[in-house]
């Protein structure tokens, strides 16, 4: 019998394709069209924009921390805290005679520095406490025995004001305040002419004004002054001599210096 010449073509065409299938086995996908054909995938045009989409995406996550940051460092005007370092100037407008040597009361003026802190309580209404002290030298001026050295003293004038801040979100932010103070006076060296001399402590009102300027979102530039209405007795022993004096201190405060909310 002869071969049917098209059953010996079809399996010389089967044989082929079988040699081939075994020559590409492991080869990578990619360089078999046939393969790329039968893989699943998704059209060109929706998988671009499947990758955009993700791409916005993980962007979008990765800048949203830096996005509202600025709001969070603005809103920082939000924090209660407000810790100040100042300079000060204290100033005594002091007023006084002294019995029986008459003459007036004379208190040097000082520079020192001082700490405050203010809470908020809302943007515009604070407490403010400031803790400072102070070394005066005191004297009698035109006393029936001249000018007269009554040594020196420290004084420790705590003060606590209730404050209100205009324009709490402003780049100038003015503020007025009034309240107590308590002066304790301490380590009082009583000078060459008096043997002791004794100060009270005594309550007295405040007034305040001042501005904060800010430098950046958490940190300002402060100026601020500050009135007192301080009295204290006055008693010194010069030799069994005893000088009494109602010494009106008075003083001016004026503080420059930078504060930092918390």
């Amino acid at each position: 019998m002869k071969d049917d010449p098209a059953a010996s073509e079809t399996e010389r065409f089967r044989v082929a394709h079988h040699i081939y299938d075994l020559r590409n086995v492991g080869q990578d996908p990619r360089q078999n069209k046939e393969t790329i054909m039968l893989t699943p995938s998704l059209p060109r045009q929706d998988f671009l924009k499947s990758s955009i989409l993700k791409t916005t995406m993980l962007c979008g996550l990765i800048a949203a921390p830096f996005m509202v940051a600025p709001t969070a460092l603005a809103g920082s005007v939000d924090d209660p805290w407000l810790v100040r370092v100042r300079g000060l100037s204290v100033m005594p407008d002091e007023a006084g005679t002294t019995v029986p040597l008459g003459g007036t009361v004379s208190i040097e003026n000082q520079i020192v520095p001082e700490l405050d802190i203010s809470y908020f309580f809302t943007e515009n209404f604070a407490v403010e406490a400031i803790f400072a002290v102070t070394p005066h030298d005191v004297s009698v001026e035109n006393s029936l025995l001249g000018d007269v050295d009554l040594g020196d003293v420290w004084l420790l004038p705590p003060t606590v004001t209730a404050q209100y801040h205009f324009n709490p979100r402003g780049k100038v932010r003015p503020y007025v305040g009034a309240g107590i103070n308590y002066t304790a006076f301490f380590n009082a060296d009583s000078g060459p002419v008096a043997n002791t001399i004794e100060y009270s402590d005594e309550f007295g009102w405040a007034l305040n004004a001042g501005v904060d300027i800010p430098v950046n979102d958490i940190w300002f530039a402060n100026i601020d002054v500050k009135k007192l209405f301080l009295e204290t007795d006055v008693v010194a022993n010069a030799g069994g001599l005893i000088v009494t004096s109602d010494v009106q201190i008075d003083p001016w405060i004026v503080g420059v210096g930078f504060g930092r909310r918390f």
